[in-house]
């Protein structure tokens, strides 16, 4: 790698003022676990990095409160993962910490990065955009709130300017909806996935009130399959219903071949495993 300069504010305001949108060698670095890659591979040639590392504690909290969970955007993955209240708020965050990458990574990976970074591969941020999670977006002007169903506009990329962090994320409560994640792997369970599908499902028996459903990894950005959602709301769940389901996703999904598949399997990846995870969400929920 070729040298760098380090700054390390110890605020996130002073964070922010460091980040130079004008200048795309001037990054931020929270776990780096996906930028450090990057740099060995020679992909990105930073002129300066901004750790947030040292920026105020609050911002690597989890706290829990009547509607849901609030997230500081440094906070680890292993973090989530060990934490009772995510456990109790959102078991399926939990359950899906679970095959997510490895420990290692886990260690150091944040929730800020992980949405950041854009990456359609990652787990978590279909995830919680099936949950309905926003978050708290702070730049030089102030904060603004983005639901996490709007941060991705492309293949990497999202709509954050390029002076602006993700500060905390906000979970609404799972609360009796039931949910699942379901991903296809090419080599370990852990591995990044040519296909994942989060679930949340509102239901009364086996009659569905509401749906929400996200693809990623088969298609440039986490993507909610609306039509899917659209046929399943109000109806009873049938074998002939979950064909139609997982048929409209295949329809409705536009489809990235890379080297975990061709956009044919990737299609047909999607007929299968919608059906799946809408139906491991009605049956308690999963993560595979």
């Amino acid at each position: 790698m070729l040298p760098f300069e380090l700054a390390e504010p110890t605020s996130l305001a002073a964070a922010v003022k460091l980040l130079d949108p004008d200048d795309a060698t001037v990054r931020p670095i929270a776990g780096g676990t996906a930028l450090m890659l990057m740099m060995k591979a020679g992909v990105f040639r930073p002129q300066k990095l901004i750790s947030l590392r040292k920026i105020e504690a609050e911002y690597s909290s989890i706290a829990a409160g009547p509607g849901g969970l609030r997230i500081g955007a440094m906070t680890t993955l292993s973090a989530l993962e060990r934490s009772a209240d995510v456990m109790a708020h959102a078991p399926i965050i939990t359950r899906t910490l679970l095959t997510l990458s490895n420990v290692r990574v886990r260690n150091v990976a944040t929730v800020g990065g992980a949405l950041a970074h854009g990456d359609p591969h990652m787990d978590l941020p279909p995830v919680l955009m099936a949950l309905g999670a926003t978050m708290t977006v702070t730049g030089p002007t102030g904060v603004r709130t983005l639901a996490v169903e709007e941060l991705f506009s492309g293949y990497y990329e999202t709509v954050l300017e390029k002076n602006e962090l993700i500060s905390n994320v906000q979970i609404p409560s799972q609360g009796a909806r039931k949910g699942a994640y379901m991903k296809v792997t090419t080599g370990s369970a852990d591995d990044w996935p040519a296909l994942g599908v989060a679930a949340i499902i509102e239901a009364d028996g086996k009659t569905i009130r509401s749906a929400s459903l996200v693809a990623s990894a088969a298609t440039e950005k986490a993507t909610r399959l609306k039509s899917a959602e659209a046929m399943l709301n109000g109806k009873s769940v049938t074998d002939d219903l979950l064909r139609q389901v997982g048929d409209a996703a295949a329809a409705d999904a536009e489809f990235i071949a890379d080297i975990r598949g061709s956009a044919p399997y990737k299609r047909e990846l999607m007929r299968v495993y919608v059906r799946r995870a809408v139906r491991a969400a009605l049956d308690g929920g999963g993560a595979h």
